[in-house]
């Protein structure tokens, strides 16, 4: 038997493509013959990691499984149908394609397309796994028939006990000032202007030693990520990265000099870099939209309303008052354990092996 994993793009850095990729080496460690097809691969990623759909054996065998990984638009979907074997779809959710509107028409279009490819697929796969209960419930709404369990995305947290940048955390972890931060790509679901609205009220009449940093990549959102610089502008607010697509060792340098994290996102259908904060005991407060309330498990400061005023206060608090910040903190510990790397491979592992015994 062997494995396919297929999906549109293999990205550096990116939770899809690292959940594929993590994927991949359990199945391999688990002595199952296992690939990776993808119509885009990112050039940063080691030759041979990943081979190009269109290389991919149409000869597949009935005992074999395909694992798709939806959370775009491409038209490999059409394809699915024809493979003889097993199919899985991860599902990783679809961002809405409004929210792109005005910012990336191409965006948009692929989001849009996405939806229509998971309708499509909906009574052409065998058995779905979702990121969390958020995502399981759109599969539901959209009339997939097979089984479907929910998973959260593998995440080897061995990787962030890397070595830090030295340079960042040199330069950020200097006199008591409050790093608040938040990682993602810049994107218009993510709704970065409510972060710097809080923001903006926690500075400005609460700590002005504070700054608030972005952390991820906002390429092919220009027009979104220009807007935000403009609007920062407009307030003349003082303080506020964005770093861009930076290295990991960076990424890790950040979460050590972190003080809160901070989402406002209003559409995430799982959030792995909640998973991150507590990882490096970042008190997180974060609105309660899409999958964030599952990711956060009760953990975290859950807020319903997006009251800046409200939000920085709560910032405020949870850095003065130390009782509640150990709680928040301990909380988190609790909820990361779910998280486990091996916990969620064991899991993998028994899902996979119930459909491969099934006739």
């Amino acid at each position: 038997m062997k494995v396919f994993q297929i999906l549109p793009t293999l990205a550096y850095g990116d939770a899809v493509s690292n959940d594929a990729l993590a994927i991949n080496k359990v199945f391999h460690e688990n002595h199952y013959k296992t690939s990776i097809y993808a119509e885009n691969i990112d050039s940063r990623l080691p030759k041979g990691l990943v081979s190009a759909y269109k290389n991919i054996p149409f000869d597949i065998e009935e005992n074999d499984v395909i694992i798709y990984h939806l959370s775009t638009g491409s038209k490999m979907v059409h394809d699915i149908p024809k493979f003889k074997c097993k199919k899985i779809v991860i599902y990783h959710n679809i961002t809405p394609p409004e929210f792109f509107r005005g910012y990336s028409r191409g965006g948009q279009q692929l989001c849009q397309e996405g939806l229509k490819d998971a309708i499509y697929l909906s009574d052409k796969v065998d058995y779905c796994i979702a990121d969390s209960d958020f995502n399981k419930q759109d599969l539901i709404n959209m009339n997939y028939s097979c089984p479907i369990d929910v998973l959260p995305i593998l995440i080897p947290l061995n990787d962030y006990s890397t070595t830090a940048n030295k340079d960042i955390l040199r330069r950020f972890n200097t006199n008591g000032t409050v790093n608040i931060i938040f990682t993602g790509r810049i994107a218009p679901n993510k709704k970065q202007e409510d972060i710097i609205r809080a923001f903006y009220y926690y500075k400005n009449y609460i700590n002005s030693n504070s700054r608030l940093i972005f952390i991820g990549s906002y390429t092919g959102m220009e027009n979104y990520y220009e807007q935000l610089t403009q609007y920062v502008s407009s307030l003349n607010l003082q303080d506020v990265i964005f770093t861009g697509h930076i290295k990991f060792d960076e990424i890790i340098a950040y979460y050590k000099v972190a003080d809160i994290f901070l989402c406002m996102s209003e559409h995430e259908g799982f959030c792995v870099p909640l998973v991150e904060a507590m990882y490096f005991n970042i008190p997180i407060i974060a609105y309660d939209s899409s999958a964030i309330g599952f990711t956060l498990g009760g953990s975290g400061l859950l807020i319903k309303e997006k009251n800046p005023i409200v939000v920085a206060e709560l910032i405020h608090t949870l850095m003065t008052d130390k009782e509640l910040r150990n709680n928040v903190i301990q909380n988190q510990k609790i909820r990361l354990k779910d998280f486990e790397y091996d916990t969620i491979k064991t899991k993998l592992l028994q899902y996979f092996q119930n459909l491969v015994k099934e006739k």
